[in-house]
């Protein structure tokens, strides 16, 4: 079996900036939710998902503001958008999916544990964790596990990941560490950029790897002293910064993958849901409907 692991917090991103907007019968905005109902139906339809969890940050902020309180949080999004992210959830559940609505973790955090677990089991032939994020390539295992931007139509395995960032997945914790992640809201290391992190970590594969000073160096980059001084004088931010990337593996899932079976939607309760955001058409759009 093939697994898929949906981002649903990415995709209802994707949605509300791709799919016109829209309003329900009791005047709330749903175009990001028809939008995204689409795609998830696409994905059974087109790409063959038949085993699929979809993982939501029910709450935006996570155990890891309180580690550092520049974490990403809430602020700035559109009500229109934060509007529906409770519907977004009843919408997956209504298309018959299993969801995982993240409180004290995040969505990645669920999608990493679930991709770990179930790569384990010698039923599950692939686990394609659908996310552009970076720091979910963090847990790409060969071929085994993959990441998917279903946008683009990427896929990263270990050696996409290697080709893409310069470092194993293993290393993209400490990467992330070094060079920031603005959509998490890491500030990343000064002089610290993609070009120097990677050659360092190719020859150095975690921060505690690299030499305390910069003539025990084996590796040649340009700017060493700088980067050195830099990551000396802010080394203990580095491993925070490295904490908050590293995704847990840890959250409770349902242990067998076959719990994750998608074998069609509830006829009844998509009726009622679809009446609910007025978009009577999605009906059609689904493969299988089942009493």
């Amino acid at each position: 079996m093939k697994i898929f692991l949906v981002d649903g917090t990415y995709e209802l991103f994707r949605a509300y900036h791709g799919a016109p907007p829209a309003q329900a019968p009791d005047g709330r905005p749903v175009g990001a939710v028809r939008g995204m109902a689409r795609s998830l139906m696409s994905m059974v339809r087109d790409e063959g998902a038949r085993y699929a969890a979809i993982a939501f940050d029910t709450v935006i902020e996570s155990f890891r503001n309180e580690l550092f309180p520049g974490y990403k949080r809430g602020d700035g999004i559109d009500p229109d958008l934060l509007e529906q992210f409770p519907l977004a959830e009843e919408m997956a559940r209504a298309l018959g999916f299993v969801v995982w609505p993240m409180k004290e973790f995040e969505a990645d955090d669920a999608l990493a544990s679930g991709a770990v677990a179930y790569a384990r089991d010698d039923r599950v032939e692939q686990v394609l964790v659908c996310s552009p994020d970076k720091d979910l390539t963090q847990v790409v295992d060969g071929g085994k596990i993959i990441t998917l931007d279903r946008r683009r139509r990427l896929v990263l395995d270990r050696e996409g990941v290697l080709a893409k960032f310069g470092v194993g997945p293993e290393s993209i914790p400490d990467y992330l560490a070094l060079v920031g992640d603005s959509a998490d809201g890491i500030p990343g290391i000064p002089r610290w950029g993609a070009k120097g992190a990677s050659a360092v970590l190719s020859t150095y594969p975690h921060l505690e790897d690299i030499p305390s000073k910069v003539q025990d160096w084996s590796v040649k980059v340009r700017g060493a002293q700088g980067l050195s001084a830099a990551l000396e004088a802010d080394r203990e931010n580095a491993y925070l910064y490295r904490k908050l990337a590293t995704l847990r593996l840890d959250v409770p899932i349902p242990a067998d993958p076959a719990e994750l079976a998608w074998t069609g939607a509830p006829g009844r309760e998509l009726g009622q849901f679809c009446a609910k955001i007025g978009d009577e058409r999605l009906l059609e759009r689904v493969p299988k409907l089942i009493s």
